[in-house]
């Protein structure tokens, strides 16, 4: 039934909204309701918040980053639709692959690791840059604004390892475009063109098959790892195999395989997988509460790699659960030394600062982490130190910006908002709304937004007397309104029904109780 009624509408658009546009290339006319500005604009502003919220780039060896560049630009030259197409490598050990609209396209260092050959490699890139090129990811989003009304929800939760229980606020759509299951349709359309362009770039299109038979064993293994990564939203299946094998066998035989070269560039990131199994280790012992292990496992990661950020990273974690915040504030700095672009390395460093009272080093610190990713965490502990040097307007900036994430640190910032500004604004944290009865009584609905409870309320009711003129009443309601609930209470006025519009209603004053 759901498929049919995405057809239904889709036939719709088409026919009705003249809204299908030519498959580049496919040479199919699809549904299409956004243009190609909006891809390249969604691929630009999304493209780093989305690499943030992933892990950062991987910048420990930067010659890996260069290699994929290079195969990544091979296969985009031959690409049937020209884009600003980019190929960045990030440090997740999470084995996955993505594409934004646009040309924007990420490969982790966990899936890397799991490849043998160039030709591989460019199976991965080249089945990406169809995702974008063929308009999957806007044609996906097309379809969701018909289901939902055109209405798409503007901040959806990131994930990303780790950095997924913080409020991020920077990735957008970015989020969904990435953690899209593409239909069956899709994908087979990625492989298909993507093993073609292997071939025009050429590529051994066997290095498709091969690594589709890696993929096999793997989900037959059922490795975690890959279920929460590629697999999520690449499935691999048998039928996959067959198809890419017949796709392969079509093409001109023969061409580049390049096992020895990427083996001499990937390898030494191979050889470090022990070093970066330590520090997944390390995170999972420190989320147990194990901090003198985690400390251990991450030294043992800093010896092997001296130059990783993220080893350097837990280190500071692990001193930061044990209170050691001076110490903890040095390890950060040792990873922003490492790579200065990742936001998670400035918000540690600003939150350890914060502890230590250094306004100052953490303001900087955390404006930085803003920069590179939004988070509620950021823009709470900024509105703690503008709390703590006397800028009032400035905390409650911030924790209003922090607030509305449903996190430890928007919790947090609720509190500290409400804390602040409930006493002079009530109004704005118990909403009044009113309803009058046929009898001319007033209803009033009072909802407590704070995370308190509250009595004491005296409202303020402006309301037309029997000769139209307006009137001012301020009861005092009895009881207490418990956090986050709501209370129905009759006021002591009536009026005529027929000048209910003309009712207003705000609460002026009220107790908030600890």
């Amino acid at each position: 039934m759901q498929s049919m009624k995405t057809v239904i509408l889709a036939t719709f658009a088409c026919l009705y909204l003249s809204a299908c546009a030519t498959n580049p290339v496919t040479g199919k006319r699809e549904l299409s309701l956004v243009s190609e500005q909006w891809e390249l604009d969604v691929g630009k502003q999304q493209y780093a918040p989305s690499r943030q919220s992933q892990g950062g780039e991987y910048t420990a060896d930067p010659a890996v980053q260069a290699y994929i560049t290079e195969v990544g630009n091979k296969l985009a030259a031959v690409s049937d639709r020209k884009l600003p197409y980019e190929f960045k490598v990030l440090n997740s050990g999470v084995p996955n692959a993505w594409a934004l609209p646009g040309g924007k396209i990420a490969i982790n260092r966990g899936l890397l690791v799991e490849m043998s050959s160039e030709a591989e490699l460019a199976a991965v890139l080249g089945h990406e840059i169809v995702h974008a090129a063929a308009k999957h990811g806007a044609r996906g989003y097309s379809r969701g604004m018909l289901l939902q009304g055109g209405v798409l929800a503007a901040t959806i939760a990131t994930s990303g390892e780790k950095y997924s229980n913080l409020a991020q606020m920077g990735a957008g759509i970015g989020a969904q475009l990435i953690n899209t299951r593409y239909g069956r349709d899709a994908e087979r359309e990625s492989d298909k063109f993507g093993i073609t362009y292997m071939s025009r770039a050429g590529y051994d299109p066997t290095g498709a098959v091969d690594l589709q038979r890696t993929f096999v064993k793997l989900s037959e293994g059922r490795r975690q790892d890959f279920l929460t990564g590629l697999f999520a939203s690449h499935p691999p299946s048998q039928e996959r195999l067959e198809n890419n094998a017949a796709l392969a066998s079509a093409l001109p035989p023969g061409g580049e395989i390049g096992k020895q070269r990427y083996q001499s560039i990937i390898g030494r990131l191979k050889a470090q997988k022990p070093a970066y199994d330590a520090y997944e280790e390390g995170k999972k012992a420190l989320a147990d509460g194990d901090v003198v292990k985690a400390r251990q496992l991450a030294r043992k990661a800093i010896a092997a790699v001296p130059r990783e950020g993220h080893f350097h990273s837990l280190l500071g974690d692990a001193e930061q659960v044990a209170n050691r915040h001076q110490n903890a504030r040095k390890h950060y700095v040792d990873a922003i030394k490492a790579n200065p672009n990742f936001f998670y390395y400035h918000l540690q460093h600003g939150l350890s600062s914060e502890k230590l009272r250094d306004h100052s080093t953490a303001r900087r610190a955390l404006e930085r982490s803003i920069k590179l990713l939004p988070t509620a965490d950021a823009h709470n502990a900024l509105g703690n130190v503008a709390n703590a040097t006397g800028q009032r307007a400035l905390a409650l900036q911030q924790f209003r910006l922090a607030a509305g994430h449903n996190s430890a640190a928007g919790k947090a910032a609720l509190s500290s908002l409400v804390d602040l500004d409930f006493g002079s604004n009530p109004g704005s944290y118990l909403v009044a709304r009113h309803q009058v009865q046929k009898n001319g009584q007033i209803k009033v609905q009072l909802t407590n937004q704070t995370p308190r409870a509250v009595n004491n309320i005296s409202i303020r009711v402006l309301y037309p007397d029997t000769a139209g003129k307006m009137r001012e009443a301020r009861p005092r309601l009895n009881g207490t309104v418990a956090a986050g609930k709501s209370q129905v209470i009759d006021l002591p006025v009536r009026i005529n029904p027929a000048l209910a519009n003309r009712v207003q209603i705000s609460v002026v004053q009220a107790n908030l109780l600890n």
